[in-house]
């Protein structure tokens, strides 16, 4: 089965932050090392690191006009900062490989969907 891991960021600290630059850099390499063995699993499709909400537009259409606002509708630590694809076995292998997400760990959440395939 094919699973979608949603991450989001939540109050997890991001590289070129200051938050970030308060962490040891043992913590540092910590989060680069787990991303790494993340992308290395076997049935890992890594994703790509979103820029953070506040530079997204939002796209909605009502009575035929399309509309646009700046940022989504969410609180920031709701906002999707990232996402990876992963071929596994059952909900409990992808919810093991969510657990090493960092931003699980550091103030975010992991949402583990099962991808509708045709």
């Amino acid at each position: 089965m094919k699973y979608m891991l949603l991450i989001h960021q939540g109050t997890t600290p991001l590289p070129g932050t200051e938050a970030w630059d308060g962490l040891s850099e043992e913590e540092q390499a910590a989060v680069y090392g787990a991303y790494q063995e993340i992308n290395e699993t076997p049935g890992v499709e890594s994703g790509v690191r979103m820029q953070p909400p506040e530079t997204a537009t939002t796209v909605r259409v009502k009575d035929g006009q399309t509309l646009t606002t700046d940022g989504p509708f969410v609180e920031t630590k709701e906002a999707l900062g990232g996402y990876l694809f992963l071929e596994a076995d059952d909900l409990d292998a992808a919810i093991e490989l969510a657990a090493k997400v960092p931003a699980a760990s550091m103030g975010g959440a992991i949402e583990v969907r099962p991808v509708v395939e045709s």
